[in-house]
């Protein structure tokens, strides 16, 4: 009976501590609301577009996180999801998947185009978000929190940030894209500015002459 009572205590601990730790992934960056003014934006903006300091990202605008020991969670950038915008279906690798850092692993469908986005890192798949595959929506709303995608079990957790933008680069990566974006084209500029300097919900949907999957794709690194 004491050996049973040991290994019940053990065994919840275990089970509170990944809850734990599951919560803290999914309070990534609390989602933050669309009206705020520019001059409250902090650090972690860049041309408006929030860009937390506590993940780190891959050029094709994917972001990962430390979820707990060699487990880290995964997500679109929310310059990608404003790019994204509305769309219809997700399609997330399935758990057990062994993944390579670039390989396109995210599909996103809208107005029956598909495009998709490259893993930030090599390793198993462990979970998926059902909730954000249930409710598209959420990958625009909270990018870094509710609209998380997958989690990768990572063998080596030494190298789980090997070829990411380095920490320093972040801001100067993201102004580039923004510029890059807004030179193709201008007239995202203005439905940023419309929105009181935050991106607006779906900015390909104030260009409905622009290819969505072209746009997208040269940001992703996928075409």
């Amino acid at each position: 009976m004491t050996v049973l009572l040991v290994l019940g205590t053990f065994l919840g601990f275990i089970v509170l501590d990944y809850f734990l730790n599951r919560r803290k992934a999914i309070l990534t960056v609390p989602a933050v609301a669309h009206s705020a003014a520019v001059s409250r934006f902090g650090a972690d903006y860049v041309d408006g577009f929030l860009v937390p300091q506590s993940v780190s990202y891959h050029s094709g605008h994917s972001w990962l996180v430390r979820e707990r020991q060699n487990v880290v969670r995964v997500g679109a950038d929310e310059f990608a999801a404003a790019l994204i915008g509305k769309i219809e279906k997700i399609e997330l690798p399935k758990p057990g998947q062994w993944v390579r850092q670039g390989q396109k692993i995210i599909s996103f469908f809208r107005d029956g185009q598909k495009t998709e986005m490259v893993s930030p890192t090599e390793g198993e798949v462990m979970a998926i978000n059902t909730e954000v595959l249930e409710n598209t929506s959420l990958l625009r709303q909270d990018p870094y929190g509710r609209g998380w995608l997958v989690s990768v079990h990572v063998p080596d957790e030494e190298n789980t940030t090997r070829n990411l933008i380095p920490r320093t680069l972040v801001s100067e990566w993201m102004r580039e894209a923004v510029e890059r974006l807004y030179a193709r084209q201008p007239a995202l500029a203005g439905a940023v500015a419309a929105d009181g300097g935050r991106p607006a919900d779906d900015l390909m949907a104030a260009l409905p002459d622009a290819n969505w999957k072209d746009v997208t794709g040269e940001f992703f690194l996928t075409t």
